[in-house]
This record gives structure tokens, C-alpha cells and sequence, in this order.
């Protein structure tokens, strides 16, 4: 099924919400989210660095406390920005799960500690990665048990793929599906695992089975749409 891209969300159902999570569960889908780290030094599963796409609110996740960002509702649904902690007594291990860092303001190692401190009792199983690659290099160091990856764009130059690959030593790379067919994702798809984001339609699905071992995947691009 691979991974529901911030849940399987749509119509009604927010993206990265427990919502969208528990929709994703009741599919069997693997989970891909966001978090960042609030005011307080709580790990919040949001994507954006504020809130006015999703909470009609100019408040930023990283100056704000969790107990303010737990309070805003997603959309119009009655939604909580959750905890990373929610998700995972939510998900106990069922499905996959996969935790995507998003650093802002040289808060790469703070937050990513808070993530590994996180999963330290999770029974199940999960990966991190960022576009960071100073994340995977922290994980490395501190936490090497944890699966670490590391996102590449369509737009990352040959320097731009190789420097931060060394730096994170990822266990897998999760690559923007429209560099999925280039010849160096073959030749490192050789070493390590390849995910594809984010599929969403039947066309990009059929590509990347063949290019990728794992897909994240919304609204067209879910299994059997």
C-alpha cells in the first residue's frame, strides 16, 4: 500500500490530522508526515512553517507552544494540530510510519533529538528523513538504530544529491517522482531504498512501481483509484 502522503486526507479530512491518520489505518496504508518543533520544544505534525493555509492564522509553528497549537483547529473540521506523540499511540505500531523533519531557523539537531526521544519506546515500525541533511547526520551519531532518509527534489544538481549523501549516510532516499526515471536513480537504487513522492495519479503509479521500492501517494495516485 506504501505511504498515505500526511494521511489519507481529502474532502472533510485535513491533511496531517489524526483524521486523515485514522483513514490511512483502516486501509492498511503505511503514514508520511510532517513535524516541526513548537515554542516549548514539543515535535507538532504540521508541514508548514505557519498556519495560514490550514488555520487562518499568522501564528509560526516554531514561536508558538504547543498547548496554543494543539488549540487550532485544521480547516473548518474540528481538527487539532496533533502531537507526534498522538500519532504514534494512535498508529501502536500497525502500519509503517514515516516522520518527515522540517528544520527551520538552525533547529535541525534540537528537533531531531525531540523526534528521537519520541520514538525511543515506539514498538513499531518507522523511518525519518528531511531534506536536512544534517538530520540523518545527528541520527547517525546518536541514534544509528533509527532508519534514517533523505529527500531529494527534482530540481537537486548532481552536487546537490551527492554532498547531502554522504553527509546523512540515509538507509533510503525518498526522490520527487519527477526525477524517478533519470539514470543516477538506477544507480543508487542499487545501494539503498528508493521511495517515490507524491503520487497522484494512475500514470505516475505505474512508473514508479517500476522505478521505486516504495510510494508515497494522495488523492489519484492511492492503490486501486
Amino acid at each position: 500500500m506504501g505511504f498515505a502522503h500526511r494521511g489519507l486526507h481529502g474532502p472533510g479530512v485535513p491533511e496531517n490530522s489524526l483524521a486523515a491518520f485514522r483513514a490511512a489505518l483502516e486501509i492498511g496504508a503505511g503514514i508520511e508526515c510532517d513535524v516541526r518543533l513548537s515554542a516549548d520544544n514539543q515535535v507538532m505534525v504540521f508541514h508548514d512553517h505557519d498556519l495560514r493555509r490550514l488555520c487562518a492564522s499568522a501564528l509560526a509553528v516554531e514561536s508558538t507552544t504547543s498547548a496554543v497549537l494543539s488549540g487550532q483547529k485544521l480547516f473548518d473540521s474540528g481538527e487539532h494540530i496533533p502531537q507526534l506523540r498522538e500519532l504514534l499511540d494512535l498508529v501502536a505500531g500497525r502500519v509503517p510510519i514515516l516522520v518527515e523533519v522540517k528544520c527551520r531557523g538552525g533547529n535541525a539537531a534540537q528537533l531531531t533529538r525531540a523526534v528521537a526521544n519520541e520514538l525511543k519506546a515506539y514498538p513499531g515500525p518507522v523511518g525519518v528523513m528531511s531534506f536536512e541533511p544534517s538530520v540523518g547526520k545527528w541520527l547517525k551519531r546518536h541514534e544509528p538504530e533509527i532508519c534514517r532518509g533523505l529527500v531529494i527534489s527534482e530540481r537537486a544538481g548532481a552536487i546537490d544529491r551527492w554532498r547531502p549523501i554522504r553527509t546523512a549516510s540515509p538507509a533510503f532516499l525518498a526522490i520527487d517522482f519527477g526525477a524517478l526515471a533519470r539514470p543516477w536513480v538506477r544507480k543508487v537504487r542499487r545501494s539503498r531504498w528508493v521511495y517515490c513522492w507524491t503520487i497522484r495519479a494512475p500514470g505516475q503509479r505505474q512508473t514508479a512501481e517500476v522505478h521505486a521500492d516504495a510510494l508515497i501517494w494522495e488523492l489519484d495516485g492511492r492503490p486501486g483509484a
